[in-house]
């Protein structure tokens, strides 16, 4: 079944199932990587090590956000000139896209590598914890050049029609990092810095793997001779520059908060903030898989001016997502010793009854947070970027930002119950733009001869 049928006559249930089971089994593989990277980090290395871990990411993800702003960027204006039939405008924007990206990776790269110990300093670190969290950045710094543009290869990949050789590769690049964790730490019993050169080299290997078909020359774009042009590089940033804002809001705030922890609790609060990061980074991709894999189905009715089976769509997406956070939320409420001792097998009573503590607080989040993920990419696939990007940078920046302030008075609690607080708020704001915009996401139907 083409696109075009599939998205117009398969009922609205069917379709869901049809459209987001690719793209969460790819976060759910994901989602199970980190997990294991946490484990390994906190079984083989120690707690100090999972706390320089979670010191240090914020900004290894920063730098792959930079290469996500590239290749994100440019897989709009691919699609669209792929779409007039403008193949060599596609394939210039492709080759320059993959030219920054390299390009970015390699200055980026060299200025983390040199100002790595300055980083950590200014987080608050000292002694092993911030050696640790040195070693780690500057592993991920000397491989950006070539393993920041693994992500954008994914959308590449899509745009060629290559579904399936995508999935294939992001589950592969999991199990490959795992494997290669598993061997560093658990049976040459490396330092930290293998960690980091665990996922660096599996990531490098499914570049390697997804540029195949570039070289080979069957994919539908080509590399060429690139000509850069200021139009073009304007384009490029434009497209990518909301996604590229919510990763760089989200760990602006990550990085405040480990600051804050630092001086409040040192590397054990860190690593219970680490600890619910884990499994938020379990939990999210799930909604991401679910409620984005959609949109292309939603945007092409919402084009077509099936308003009725946007709406259909739509509904499967909230009440799926709904239940899968509530069901998270049980579970983080049944085992959180258990979650806790994932991690930091080797806290002490007092570290794990602080991050019982939190997981309790924290698996509040998930009453609400759902709501508002699915509204922010509803937003987004009827061409509404505006209120996606309010909602997306209030629940990554403003929101905790406010509710620093607000529960300074709580200390480590209040922390905790900070992602909560943020979850709520964001709910709270989603619902108010889905009742301003009621009138246009209730429309009736237009005629198929009008549309």
């Amino acid at each position: 079944m083409d696109s075009t049928r599939l998205f117009s006559e398969t009922p609205p249930l069917k379709l869901f199932f049809i459209t987001s089971a690719p793209g969460s089994v790819s976060m759910l593989v994901s989602s199970f990587y980190q997990i294991a990277d946490g484990f390994f980090i906190g079984h083989f290395l120690g707690a100090t090590a999972f706390a320089a871990v979670n010191l240090a990411i914020p900004f290894v993800i920063i730098n792959f956000s930079l290469a996500d702003l590239v290749g994100v960027g440019s897989a709009v204006p691919i699609s669209v000139a792929l779409g007039k039939g403008q193949s060599e405008e596609a394939n210039n924007i492709f080759t320059c896209a993959c030219i920054l990206i390299a390009a970015t990776g390699l200055f980026i790269g060299l200025l983390m590598f040199t100002a790595a110990p300055l980083i950590i300093r200014l987080m608050g670190a000292e002694g092993d914890f911030a050696h640790m969290a040195v070693q780690y950045l500057r592993v991920y710094a000397l491989a950006s050049p070539v393993t920041t543009i693994v992500f954008a290869l994914d959308n590449y990949l899509r745009i060629c029609g290559f579904i399936r050789g995508s999935l294939f590769i992001n589950i592969l690049m999991s199990l490959l990092c795992c494997f290669f964790e598993l061997l560093f730490l658990g049976i040459f019993h490396w330092g930290i810095w293998a960690a980091s050169l665990a996922s660096c080299l599996g990531m490098f290997i499914c570049a390697a793997i997804a540029m195949i078909p570039f070289f080979r020359k069957r994919a539908l774009l080509k590399f060429c001779r690139p000509k850069f042009s200021a139009p073009v590089i304007r384009q490029i940033i434009a497209c990518g520059s909301p996604n590229f804002l919510s990763n760089i809001a989200g760990r602006i705030t990550s990085i405040l908060i480990n600051a804050i922890l630092v001086r409040l609790g040192g590397a054990a609060a860190v690593s219970v903030y680490g600890v619910l990061m884990f499994v938020d980074g379990f939990i999210q991709p799930l909604l991401y898989g679910m409620c984005d894999s959609v949109q292309p189905a939603v945007g092409y009715n919402w084009g077509a001016g099936k308003f009725s089976r946007v709406r259909a769509i739509e509904k499967c997406c909230f009440v799926s997502s709904g239940i899968l956070s509530l069901l998270m939320t049980a579970v983080i409420l049944l085992i959180p010793e258990r979650i806790a001792m994932l991690f930091i097998s080797d806290a002490g009573n007092e570290i794990l009854a602080v991050a019982v503590l939190a997981l309790e607080l924290f698996s509040l989040t998930y009453l609400t947070r759902w709501f508002s993920f699915a509204t922010q990419s509803y937003m987004l696939a009827i061409e509404k970027p505006l209120p996606a990007s309010v909602i997306s940078a209030s629940t990554a920046l403003v929101f905790p930002l406010l509710l620093i302030l607000a529960l300074w008075p709580l200390g480590l609690t209040g922390i905790w119950l900070n992602l909560t607080g943020t979850s709520l708020l964001a709910g709270i704001l989603s619902l108010l733009v889905l009742i301003k915009l009621r009138k246009q996401l209730t429309r009736a139907d237009i005629p198929s001869e009008a549309a």
